[in-house]
């Protein structure tokens, strides 16, 4: 399902954000433009994609989209020619934005970004697609993304993500997680994006699977030359049954877990090669300076790596790993 998903989405960034790339927005202390999302009729729309729709095609001014607190039952899509939104809600507990699709994982994604230079502050975002499914042996879930980007310099601020299966498609571009919190119980944070999680709270809701041990990250760095992994630094990972760190989505797949808090829900192996075991050699797990009950390395898959003080320089340091063209800093408040 995941190879067709990966030929399909790669068409559709050709046809929905190739414009996007060219996309230069204007200044932070330029003029900029602000739109209010209010379901009681209060703003100038009541539903957030209505707001979106009324961003200019092209957009090259910063626009803010204030979403008022409320369950905003919608699916949202930014096509790629509508770059420069800044989307803030109240706070991730009271502004949600949720929809109940699932089964084909590049269009069930309750949100969905083509469009580069985003930011989101204080929103949850939520695919309950799986809510219904009978808990048990977990073999009626199906995947279902709560958010899906698939565009360059996108970044995240105390926002949340629930879903039960692939919750966080992180597929490709420069990613900047703060203070987020994420959910859910397979490969829910997966992809190839070249993403840095910084303090965020990852929760294993593994007890839908009967038993079975979930995954936090499938991770699909394809070469030694690719610039994707994920980086998770000083996160806490926590849950309500076994987890692993992550299994291997291709075979450069690359995460690290560095000054992380990891509870007694982390497998004691670890890692998973999935459909790589034997050619573990190319695969990037590691983790340093962790604490917590599932820090225990004595049963560790003996292929995680031992990464150097200048190795994990070059992955934690935002401003070497993503943020080289200071585009973090561009980004308004």
């Amino acid at each position: 399902m995941r190879c067709s998903f990966l030929s399909t989405l790669l068409l559709a960034l050709l046809s929905l954000s190739k414009s996007s790339f060219s996309q230069v927005c204007e200044d932070q202390t330029q003029d900029s433009k602000t739109i209010v999302v209010d379901q009681s009729g209060q703003g100038q729309f009541t539903t957030v994609q209505q707001a979106i729709d009324s961003v200019p095609a092209e957009n090259s001014i910063w626009t803010h989209i204030l979403v008022k607190p409320g369950i905003y039952k919608e699916k949202v899509m930014i096509p790629g020619n509508k770059p420069c939104i800044v989307l803030v809600g109240n706070s991730a507990s009271d502004t949600v934005i949720e929809w109940g699709d699932g089964g084909i994982v590049n269009q069930s994604a309750t949100f969905t970004l083509y469009a580069e230079n985003f930011k989101a502050r204080n929103i949850l975002f939520k695919n309950t697609y799986n809510e219904m499914t009978q808990r048990g042996d977990g073999s009626s879930i199906k995947p279902a993304s709560a958010f899906q980007i698939t565009t360059d310099k996108v970044s995240f601020y105390q926002c949340g993500f629930i879903s039960v299966q692939d919750t966080l498609t992180d597929f490709q571009g420069r990613h900047y997680f703060d203070s987020c919190y994420i959910e859910g119980a397979v490969d829910f944070i997966w992809g190839n994006g070249q993403s840095i999680y910084k303090g965020c709270k990852i929760n294993a809701t593994t007890d839908i699977l009967g038993g079975s041990p979930g995954y936090i990250t499938a991770q699909g760095r394809d070469s030694a030359t690719d610039n994707g992994g994920y980086i998770f630094d000083q996160c806490s990972v926590v849950g309500n049954g076994p987890i692993y760190l992550g299994r291997a989505y291709r075979q450069y797949s690359r995460v690290v877990f560095n000054k992380a808090d990891l509870s007694n829900v982390v497998v004691p192996e670890g890692w998973d090669p999935w459909k790589y075991a034997g050619q573990e050699g190319t695969i990037t797990y590691a983790e340093n300076q962790c604490t917590g009950p599932g820090v225990d390395m004595s049963k560790r898959v003996e292929w995680e790596k031992t990464l150097s003080d200048e190795e994990l320089r070059q992955l934690t340091d935002a401003n070497i790993f993503i943020n080289q063209d200071g585009w973090l800093q561009k980004q308004p408040f």
